[in-house]
This record gives structure tokens, C-alpha cells and sequence, in this order.
């Protein structure tokens, strides 16, 4: 089951340091730059992954073509994509040896999110990361 609760999205967010952000943009008017900044802000390292910026930088990080090219841990991949391609961002989430995969507002993906479970990783559908770390006060040196 995803994870649902503010305790357990808390105990997530605690155990974090790295985020990778697919979908994440370079213009500050869409919402994943804004998310990807607040993290930043809150001391964890956000790594931004988009095919047709790859190679440019947000937020002073590299932008990655896919997941299997970041060559480090991942805590949280978090997806600014829609429901329907949800599915192969979390097969290369398994495939990198994620440890979670968190699905923005909106965005929700019960096939995917069973594969992701079924491999070990937890998951939270259709909530907000910038949202839930402003509630939980938390950051990633907490």
C-alpha cells in the first residue's frame, strides 16, 4: 500500500538526502522547479532528470537524460510526469535500486505502483513534496 499517513511520509522524508526530480523543468514558472528548489533549500540533493534539457543545469545540478545515468544513490524519485508514463520511470527506478518513488499531485498509477511495492520500494501517490515538507518542518539534515 502507499504510503498515506504523515508519519510515514514523515519517516520517509527523514531517511532521504537524494531526490531525483523526472520532469524537472528550467523554467521558474513550472511547478517542478519550485519543488526542486524548496528541497534544495531543506538541504536535500535534488538531481534534475529531463531528455530535452539534458546536459543544462537547474538549480546549479546537471540535468540527466534518465535515472540510470545519475551513477549514485537515489532515496526518492520524484515524478513530474503524467499517470500513464509513470510506468517506465518506475521500472528504471527498480532497475537504479531506488528507494522510493513519489508521484506529485495528481498523479497516481496503481499497476506502477504495485511493481515499484512488489520490488521493495515504498511509494506515495498524488501528494505534493513541497507540501509535505513544509507540514512535516522537516529537511534532509533532520
Amino acid at each position: 500500500m502507499p504510503l498515506t499517513t504523515d508519519t510515514e511520509i514523515d519517516e520517509l522524508l527523514k531517511g532521504a538526502k537524494t531526490i531525483a526530480v523526472v520532469g524537472a523543468s528550467d523554467r521558474p514558472d513550472r511547478a517542478s522547479y519550485g519543488v526542486m528548489k524548496f528541497a534544495q533549500d531543506r538541504g536535500y540533493r535534488t538531481i534534475p532528470v529531463n531528455p530535452r534539457i539534458t546536459g543544462e543545469h537547474v538549480h546549479g545540478e546537471f540535468v540527466w537524460r534518465e535515472l540510470g545515468q545519475i551513477g549514485e544513490p537515489i532515496d526518492i524519485v520524484d515524478i513530474f510526469r503524467k499517470s500513464d508514463d509513470v510506468g517506465p520511470i518506475v521500472d528504471e527506478a527498480i532497475a537504479v535500486g531506488a528507494k522510493a518513488i513519489w508521484m506529485q499531485l495528481g498523479i497516481a498509477n496503481a499497476n506502477a505502483a504495485a511493481r515499484a511495492e512488489a520490488a521493495g520500494l515504498k511509494v506515495v501517490e498524488d501528494k505534493c513534496l513541497k507540501i509535505e515538507l513544509a507540514r512535516s518542518g522537516l529537511g534532509a539534515s533532520a
